[in-house]
């Protein structure tokens, strides 16, 4: 089945490649867009009717008949995602014309599986790429220019356009822009992160990328096939995703000192900035539930949704899809959460005015809440076994977060003002990768100080105290600590359904279930639930970075 799936998804790059033309459809020039799908309409049409013809007796046939993962279906399939989320208004209609005609000729077209970008959040409430402001038309553009999509990810963090910039401007860096790593390797190591967490979506995606920069497919059956170069990288990548306080110069040393397999300083900055972010946005992927991408698989189906004619137009108005009510019951039940947590926040605010604890006492606050997070059950659900699909692009699929808080280990202090992303990790990351160190301040900072002043029905609320009390609790759940906060604030501000999403999505994303990221803050906008997952995904990623660079640093001097 893996074998399978890396043919057709090597079939499909090919085809893209014969095809020649998708890159036109980004274009800001309205003329090459039209060449574009015009070269792409003709190319369709040779095919459909190099089919033969179709018998009425069989009103939609499957592309190519008894081949259903045919380069015509894969066309298809790319068409309806262009259909539903290419940011540029005449592609989306020509590519509803095209799959109309095709239909029309008596072949099968592919429909959407599934409600939108997230499994959680209604697609009523996500950006639609036809509504979209200047600004974020704008980002939607470049995306879709850069990467020949916009992928799902994208649509949900759209809710944050000033956080989407920032994101993609730092993906594009680290994955396409001169850099260190080639292309191939970098796409592998987004693999390898992913797989980490289980994140099929991830993985499919830069399993894709990966063949069209030229990978060699037979790295793609396991990791054991990968160069020695890469998989020596398999034990970073595994304490970074679940241990990082586990890192040692000397794992630094093995990496730099392995004679012709050896990386550079400059490569390992760039492994590791990548590894980071792989692991975080895996956390970002399952946190907010992000479905399949519309073009691949699990994104479509070419059944028939019932017995009634599939209608095109459906594609263009997302018919078919579930109403979602509100429930009056549920809001009264959940009614004056906010108003609770805000009346908590005012009072902490006054005794911090009043009274400031003692250092000892920050210290044993600290400790407490860091021991509490150890024991904070992740979820319910039995154990993931990784899919074979998934664990050949890893090692150790056992190794995980919840093996040591089960046996009761120690996660040691990792003290702030000893060692800092502002005063020693920014520096050693722009010095080696340049600009990349200021692209992941302006990204963190953005994620941290983003607020519209608003809870729920609120206005003018200052948030900061919040936004920090989650920040500083995910950095406490990987042993670090800020000197200068008290810990005795999470546990006024965060309550327990809150934490134990934060510590699954942080720690073992691929268990949130729906349930949990409903059970969290009810009254609370989609948006700023995808605020938080933003904060826990940044937070997440600048921990496992404080880790690494500080072993690196360790290495150096």
């Amino acid at each position: 089945m893996a074998q399978t799936l890396i043919q057709h998804q090597k079939m499909e790059v090919q085809d893209q490649e014969s095809l020649g033309r998708w890159d036109g459809l980004g274009s800001r020039d309205a003329s090459s867009r039209t060449e574009a799908m015009e070269n792409i309409c003709q190319e369709v049409m040779r095919k459909v009717e190099a089919i033969g013809p179709i018998t009425a007796s069989v009103p939609s046939s499957p592309a190519l008949g008894s081949l259903p993962n045919s380069d015509l279906n894969d066309i298809l399939a790319h068409m309806l995602m262009l259909s539903k989320r290419c940011p540029f208004q005449d592609v989306r209609e020509q590519s509803i014309q095209l799959l109309q005609a095709v239909q029309d000729l008596g072949v099968r077209i592919p429909r959407p599986l599934g409600n939108g970008p997230s499994r959680f959040i209604p697609e009523k409430e996500i950006l639609q790429v036809s509504k979209v402001d200047a600004r974020t038309q704008s980002i939607f553009e470049d995306a879709f220019a850069a990467l020949g999509r916009l992928d799902n990810i994208s649509m949900v963090m759209g809710f944050h356009p000033q956080y989407l910039e920032s994101f993609l401007r730092t993906q594009h860096y680290l994955l396409q822009m001169d850099g260190p790593l080639s292309l191939h390797y970098r796409h592998y190591i987004g693999i390898m992160a992913a797989a980490r967490h289980q994140c099929s979506y991830l993985v499919n995606l830069h399993v894709n990328d990966f063949l069209q920069v030229g990978g060699d497919l037979k790295w793609l059956n396991g990791l054991d096939e990968a160069p020695q170069k890469l998989q020596q990288l398999g034990e970073l990548n595994k304490i970074l995703a679940h241990r990082p306080w586990l890192l040692t110069k000397e794992h630094i040393e093995r990496l730099l000192k392995a004679e012709e397999h050896s990386w550079s300083l400059a490569e390992l900055i760039h492994a590791v900035v990548l590894l980071t972010h792989y692991h975080s946005l895996a956390s970002f992927t399952f946190g907010c539930g992000i479905t399949p991408e519309i073009h691949c698989d699990g994104g479509h189906t070419f059944r028939p949704p019932s017995l009634s004619q599939y209608c095109v137009c459906d594609i263009a108005n997302g018919n078919g899809h579930a109403n979602h009510h509100d429930d009056p019951l549920f809001n009264q039940e959940v009614c004056g959460e906010v108003e609770v947590l805000m009346e908590r926040m005012k009072q902490l605010q006054e005794c911090r005015d009043d009274e400031e604890a003692s250092q000892e006492e920050m210290a044993t606050r600290f400790e407490r809440e860091k021991t509490e997070s150890m024991l904070v059950v992740t979820a319910e659900d039995e154990e993931c076994v990784p899919s074979r699909d998934i664990s050949r692009h890893f090692e150790d699929p056992s190794y995980g977060y919840k093996d040591f808080s089960r046996r009761g280990e120690h996660v040691p202090t990792f003290r702030v003002q000893d060692y800092s992303w502002e005063d020693h990790g920014f520096s050693l990351v722009n010095r080696l990768y340049p600009d990349v160190g200021q692209m992941l301040d302006e990204k963190f900072q953005m994620a941290y100080n983003l607020t519209y002043n608003t809870m729920a029905t609120h206005k003018d609320v200052d948030t900061s105290m919040l936004r920090r009390a989650i920040w500083n609790y995910i950095h406490c759940m990987f042993g670090i600590r800020y000197d200068d906060y008290d810990y005795g604030e999470i546990n006024q501000l965060l309550d327990r359904s809150f934490k134990i999403y934060i510590k699954t999505m942080v720690c073992s994303p691929e268990k949130t279930t729906k349930r949990m990221y409903e059970s969290f803050w009810r009254q609370f906008q989609h948006s700023e639930k995808v605020h938080v997952n933003l904060l826990l995904m940044e937070a997440r990623m600048q921990a496992e970075l404080l880790y690494a660079l500080r072993a690196i640093t360790r290495y150096m001097t």
